[in-house]
């Protein structure tokens, strides 16, 4: 099992969750494929913050990076896509162009809308996605909340929802809580694994 791992917005795909994210997911299995679509490129070239490219120019470099490890695999590997944030996002926009040969999509910390701005949802694309998909949220995330997914109902497109008690966006819990970042990013990939044995084997 493979997936193609992108990043958020604003960190690198060597950031130190992204780094810890990929390698639980290992353990659990998966390998990871990461890459950095071409505005964070820049940014590792000359040092200078960039906005995120626009939503074209970043899907088409996704494709690309999906269409070279399918040749480099083969057609018969199972194939995810996934990834932090707006990483996470633009996989769930290519799984719905009916991009075929992907087998699922995981989004970890979905930005369901901008924090403090909850009636800017981000998520009629989703239900144009046909593969299995799974999102993993923090209960402190400010993209997205319990309460306020709640008050949604059932979001078309979702197949599975987990919640990572006390994570905020990037899985931080408070400080007094049981649980550490380390850990809830254990689960993460726990869970990912669960999601494949679950819904991308059988389909």
């Amino acid at each position: 099992m493979v997936m193609i791992l992108a990043h958020g917005a604003g960190a690198p795909m060597d950031s130190p969750f992204i780094e810890a994210l990929a390698e639980a997911l290992d353990d659990q299995g998966i390998a990871c494929v990461r890459f950095e679509f071409p505005y964070m490129q820049k940014r590792r070239e000359d040092g200078r913050k960039r906005p995120p490219d626009r939503q074209p120019k970043l899907l088409e470099c996704f494709s690309e990076v999906v269409a070279a490890v399918r040749q480099e695999v083969g057609p018969g590997a199972r194939l995810l896509i996934g990834g932090k944030s707006m990483g996470g996002r633009m996989a769930s926009v290519l799984a719905g162009e009916a991009m075929a040969g992907i087998r699922g999509v995981v989004c970890y910390g979905y930005p369901f809308h901008p924090p403090g701005k909850p009636d800017r949802w981000r998520i009629d694309h989703l239900s144009q996605v046909s593969c299995p998909l799974m999102v993993v949220q923090g209960t402190r995330d400010p993209f997205g909340k319990p309460d306020e997914l709640a008050a949604q109902g059932e979001i078309a497109g979702i197949s599975k929802l987990v919640w990572l008690d006390g994570g905020n966006h990037d899985f931080q819990p408070p400080v007094r809580h049981p649980e550490t970042q380390a850990s809830l990013i254990q689960q993460a990939a726990g869970h990912t694994r669960q999601f494949v044995a679950d819904f991308v084997a059988a389909s």
